[in-house]
């Protein structure tokens, strides 16, 4: 049985699945630095901001190709990275980091598995940051 979904519904769940597809990738990229940097021995919060500082240039050119697409043209490119590398600072370095912390050090969560769990609350952060003011034409 196919579930009608009003067209302006289907395009946000769309998009919301390309960003999905994105975030993946995006966290993929972040992950596997951040683990690569624990194993050679760096502290996990360092670990954490360098991972995501690489992570954010793949973020920023797949949603702004493929998810946020600007079909007008009327978008400045150098404007929305920097709306985009705020908009992830906020949950990919400040939350995420307190977020490291708290099931780090109280819960005592594996340094590995703890950005995992991140991910629950950062990544519709994300999407909501990013399709409302990052990508936001003018």
């Amino acid at each position: 049985m196919m579930v009608d979904i009003p067209e302006n519904k289907r395009e946000k769940l769309i998009q919301f699945i390309k960003f999905g597809l994105v975030g993946v990738s995006n966290n993929l990229i972040c992950y596997g630095t951040y683990v690569l940097l624990i194993n050679i021995g760096l502290h996990y919060v360092p670990s954490n901001i360098i991972g995501f500082s690489i992570s954010v240039f793949n973020a920023f050119y797949w949603n702004n190709k493929y998810v946020f697409s600007d079909s007008d043209g009327s978008r400045v490119w150098w404007k929305t990275f920097i709306k985009t590398y705020i908009s992830y600072a906020g949950t990919g370095i400040i939350l995420s980091n307190i977020l490291l912390a708290v099931w780090v050090e109280i819960f005592r969560a594996p340094e590995v598995i703890a950005p995992i769990i991140n991910l629950v609350i950062t990544v519709p952060i994300n999407f909501l940051t990013n399709k409302y003011w990052a990508y936001k034409s003018k």
